[in-house]
């Protein structure tokens, strides 16, 4: 009886496959098989933009055992968190080192009422970037001007030179952990100038220390933003851009374009003053990561690998500088080469 293939056209007998050609295929098969769950397992993540550690948006997780919660309610703020003592103060707000079920966290008020659109600024961009980059919001209360969040014994970037001096922390005091910082820094930037809200402007940057003070050093040595209450919006499609306050800016830390551009002669006025974009961030990113950097052993190294990179940083063009993931690329690149440097030194060595 002959067989008839789909479409009643005659087709050949069926062949039996030969036991070694049966083997090869099988084995073909499980290493498809095996490609496809290697790339599941180690490609698949990489490509994902959700971070699965991450909670749902109006959660919150302190340290990686705990159960998502609901960020706490005006009357939780009230009735369960104690508030201790006044560890920072700024023109925005006060923050006071406070305890919530025997948790250290860290509660921001209200300084007066007159910066009060800044304060609900700082509340809605804390809310919307909730990311690795941008500390825990835990909780906060429009009613009572108060917003609570995770706490970082470690304190700002300010006192890093302190912090790393202490015995304790001596063994981290080396140049890969401080290019790590610099890298952290810049992951920062990058994700703000290509954030959920749009391209967003560090603003509260008008030197070093001011710049520093915006940010966490985490117990784990990484870096979050912290405040977040100077976070004006670049919107490229209907032409806006920025200006950083109302006051004449002064300095070689800031960008060029932020100086009063019609000399001493011209008395400074804000309605004069050109705005700008989110180039002057990369301005700045030199003398903050050189900052981070220190002058401990093959920091050197470290700038001189990074010597044209910041060279670029510093045009004075704001359209000719790389953007924040250019110079992020750039860092990793050096880090991953010198990294290997010394494994393949060490290894010589051995």
């Amino acid at each position: 009886m002959e067989t008839r293939p789909q479409g009643g056209r005659k087709g050949p007998p069926p062949r039996d496959v030969p036991p070694v050609v049966g083997l090869l295929l099988s084995m073909a098969l499980m290493n498809a098989l095996l490609y496809l769950c290697l790339d599941w397992l180690f490609i698949s993540p990489r490509r994902s933009t959700e971070d699965p550690t991450r909670c749902p948006y109006g959660h919150f997780r302190m340290g990686l055992t705990s159960n998502c919660s609901p960020w706490l309610s005006c009357e939780q703020l009230r009735t369960e968190v104690r508030q201790m003592k006044r560890v920072g103060e700024g023109a925005v707000k006060r923050v006071f080192l406070s305890e919530w079920k025997e948790r250290k966290v860290a509660l921001s008020r209200l300084t007066r009422l007159e910066v009060r659109d800044d304060f609900l600024h700082g509340l809605r961009m804390l809310k919307s970037l909730q990311s690795e980059h941008v500390v825990t919001l835990l909780g906060y209360c429009e009613d009572d001007n108060s917003i609570l969040t995770e706490y970082h014994p470690l304190g700002s970037l300010s006192s890093l030179e302190a912090t790393l001096n202490l015995s304790k922390y001596r063994s981290t005091n080396t140049w890969q952990h401080r290019l790590q910082l610099a890298l952290g820094y810049v992951a920062i930037i990058d994700f703000l100038h290509r954030s959920p809200l749009g391209t967003l402007v560090m603003c509260d940057s008008s030197d070093l220390p001011k710049t520093l003070s915006q940010y966490l050093l985490t117990a784990n040595f990484s870096i979050v933003l912290n405040d977040l209450d100077a976070l004006p919006l670049v919107n490229r499609s209907t032409g806006a851009l920025v200006k950083c306050g109302h006051r004449e800016l002064r300095g070689d830390f800031v960008a060029p374009e932020q100086l009063w551009p019609y000399g001493e002669d011209v008395p400074f006025h804000d309605d004069l003053m050109p705005a700008y974009d989110e180039k002057i961030d990369i301005w700045k990113i030199p003398d903050v990561s050189s900052f981070l950097l220190g002058h401990v052993e093959g920091s050197d190294m470290v700038r001189f690998h990074l010597f044209d990179i910041h060279k670029a940083c510093k045009s004075q063009t704001p359209a000719e500088r790389p953007t924040a993931q250019d110079v992020l690329d750039t860092y990793q690149k050096v880090l991953n080469l010198l990294r290997d440097t010394v494994t393949s030194q060490t290894r010589e060595m051995l």
